[in-house]
């Protein structure tokens, strides 16, 4: 009988990384300085995703944002981000974690307000029909056909 066993293991950053990023501009000039290695994509799990990210001085993980249906949860392993949520900042070190479970309203991100890298994992779930919402920009994104599709607030297309 044939071996299938697709398990591998790797060095997380032996993954690829990507500094692109999928949101329309203006909003992806924002995104300079971060750099994603999508390690869920790289073993083909379909039920959540994993990326190790890494944000440069003065590099924001993310537009500040809630999602509708995907819980989301960070790891920090590498210097010391700030948190921003809709309550307040809170500065996080190595070791710490935080979670925001779908459909809470909560809108966060992370900032490297520092001069030293800042690496973490960011975990969520895949489930379908997803969306986001963006309370300080004219963005929203919905989840469909297995890609995110931009649009302004009225419902406008990017």
């Amino acid at each position: 009988m044939a071996n299938t066993d697709t398990t591998r293991a790797v060095a997380a950053d032996e993954v690829p990384a990507r500094s692109t990023t999928i949101y329309p501009q203006p909003f992806a000039a924002r995104m300079v300085g971060r750099e994603k290695r999508a390690l869920g994509d790289f073993f083909g799990l379909k039920n959540f995703g994993i990326n190790q990210t890494r944000l440069a001085p003065k590099a924001i993980s993310a537009l500040r944002h809630s999602h509708a249906r995907q819980d989301e949860f960070i790891y920090i392993l590498q210097g010391h981000p700030t948190l921003h949520t809709d309550t307040g900042s809170i500065r996080l070190s190595p070791g710490m974690c935080a979670g925001v479970p779908a459909g809470s309203g909560i809108a966060c991100n992370l900032e490297n307000e520092t001069t030293e890298d800042v690496v973490y994992l960011e975990i969520g779930d895949r489930t379908p029909g997803d969306q986001a919402t963006y309370p300080d920009d004219d963005l929203v994104a919905v989840h469909a056909h297995g890609q995110w599709q931009f649009q302004h607030k009225d419902g406008s297309p990017y």
